[in-house]
């Protein structure tokens, strides 16, 4: 396929139901492209989709240069009958068809699905190799101007190239319409392009087609799993993605982050980094001081909120007075990790008995963390919002009610030591907050009157007579509940 070739597609589609995205491969041999997308290059191949058609067919197939196209035509008609309601002439007179938005991502998830999920029965070795891609998309929506396409795709590594349209060619005066073609040019596995494109199509239409729920928020997840946490735009992305629903964005950034930090205990500059190797790094002495406060308090059952990779959890796991610690985490991600790490498939079943791991929230009521002796809560309050403190005091503390709660969390007023932070900043780019003594002293009052605990307070690491330790651990124990 020439490039001109690509140009005179592009201006059919813009008076046509179409729309067109072409994936080249140069790298030999590059007809490895149709294991990796499970179409063969010698057929055409038709599919249907709940609002029209998808063709995909090879315009070039050489050992040097493969190109897959997959076309997709938009019946309006049939879409809006499909809806149940009666036909008005917005549905008829629109750009949505004709631009690659919500419709093509679908089409690529249907058409696609197997490589889009890294999947390639009998070629798994291509999954995730890097190739010298192409993926053009003839006409696309931008109405943040050209430069939005440029923040969206060259943090993914691509080089970007954009071609824009004028409003009409007859009447300069009218200026550029939102118009696009759109070329990316990378080293990239294909199940990550279509990945990028899956989400970010969406995301430049701003009008998914289709109704948005909380499942929405796996699926993007799922496709951004590699990349969306470090991208710049992530905010932007899943606002978008999700139609500006703010509960779904709130829920999905709060995921998103969370497997972003991985391990919620490290902080970037007190943790991981250690000027005096003589030193005992900072998560080490939080790990032993959480861990001998849980058998101070003879907890044999514990929760672990938070759990990360489960750091603490394996080493709880080595005290044989430990019946049970059950890891919770909102990452998926996370508990894969944690999974990994513990090597539950290679547990005895005795020893396997002894340790759970579940998805969940902080912020919701969940009767699965009822009955435990203690829950820990390492550094992971100051990744909610403040806003969220509620959700999460009358989850743990009211609906759970452990019979204790260990919580460490960074003490802001220590932040002055070190030197390569600027004042107002956290240690961590997740951090939401960081609280002063005084402040975590105050927010621990109201939730032990509101709750019926008691709190002890202790310091972490390195103590300083004017600003305290680095981090700060409260003790909150439940006594008797008032009626």
């Amino acid at each position: 396929m020439t490039y001109r070739w690509m140009m005179a597609v592009r201006r059919d589609l813009l008076t046509s139901d179409s729309m067109l995205l072409t994936i080249t491969s140069t790298t030999p041999p590059a007809g490895d492209l149709g294991f990796i997308l499970h179409k063969h290059p010698d057929r055409v191949q038709d599919f249907s989709l709940p609002f029209g058609r998808a063709h995909v067919f090879y315009p070039e197939a050489t050992s040097e240069r493969t190109t897959a196209a997959l076309l997709v035509e938009i019946d309006p008609v049939a879409l809006v009958k499909r809806r149940g309601r009666d036909l008005v002439l917005n549905d008829y007179v629109n750009d949505r068809p004709y631009v690659a938005s919500s419709f093509m991502s679908v089409a690529i998830a249907r058409v696609f699905g197997s490589a889009l999920r890294g999947k390639s029965e009998g070629h798994e070795d291509l999954v995730d190799q890097p190739m010298s891609i192409t993926a053009q998309v003839a006409v696309v929506a931008s109405y943040d101007g050209e430069e939005a396409l440029h923040r969206l795709f060259e943090p993914l590594g691509y080089t970007v190239t954009v071609t824009a349209h004028r409003l009409n060619e007859r009447f300069e005066s009218w200026g550029d319409s939102p118009y696009y073609s759109l070329t990316l040019e990378g080293e990239v596995p294909v199940k990550s392009l279509l990945g990028h494109l899956y989400v970010l199509l969406p995301v430049l239409d701003g009008a998914k087609h289709y109704w948005v729920d909380e499942s929405e928020i796996d699926k993007l997840l799922r496709s951004g799993e590699e990349w969306l946490s470090d991208h710049p735009e992530r905010e932007v992305i899943t606002r978008r993605y999700l139609k500006g629903q703010r509960s779904l964005t709130n829920a999905a950034l709060d995921r998103l982050l969370a497997e972003d930090v991985g391990l919620v205990d490290q902080d970037v500059v007190d943790d991981s980094e250690v000027e005096d190797a003589q030193r005992v790094p900072l998560n080490r002495l939080r790990m032993d001081a959480v861990i001998e406060e849980l058998k101070r308090l003879g907890a044999r059952r514990i929760l672990d909120l938070g759990c990360g990779e489960g750091r603490l959890i394996g080493e709880l796991l080595r005290d044989p007075s430990v019946a049970q610690v059950t890891g919770m985490d909102v990452s998926v991600a996370a508990l894969r990790k944690a999974a990994r790490r513990l090597r539950l498939d290679e547990m005895s079943h005795r020893q396997r008995e002894r340790v759970a791991l579940m998805q969940g929230s902080l912020t919701y009521r969940d009767k699965r963390l009822s009955g435990f002796d203690a829950a820990a809560v390492v550094e992971v309050v100051e990744h909610l919002d403040l806003w969220q403190l509620g959700s999460f005091e009358r989850a743990l503390f009211g609906e759970a009610h452990p019979g204790a709660v260990v919580l460490t969390t960074p003490n802001a007023e220590y932040n002055v030591e070190y030197e390569r932070m600027e004042a107002g900043s956290h240690r961590h780019l997740d951090h939401r907050f960081e609280w002063t003594r005084a402040e975590l002293a105050a927010w621990a009052a109201g939730v032990c009157e509101r709750n019926g605990y008691s709190v002890e307070f202790r310091g972490i690491g390195e103590e300083s007579a004017l600003v305290g330790s680095p981090t700060q651990m409260a003790v909150f124990r439940a006594g008797e509940r008032q009626p």
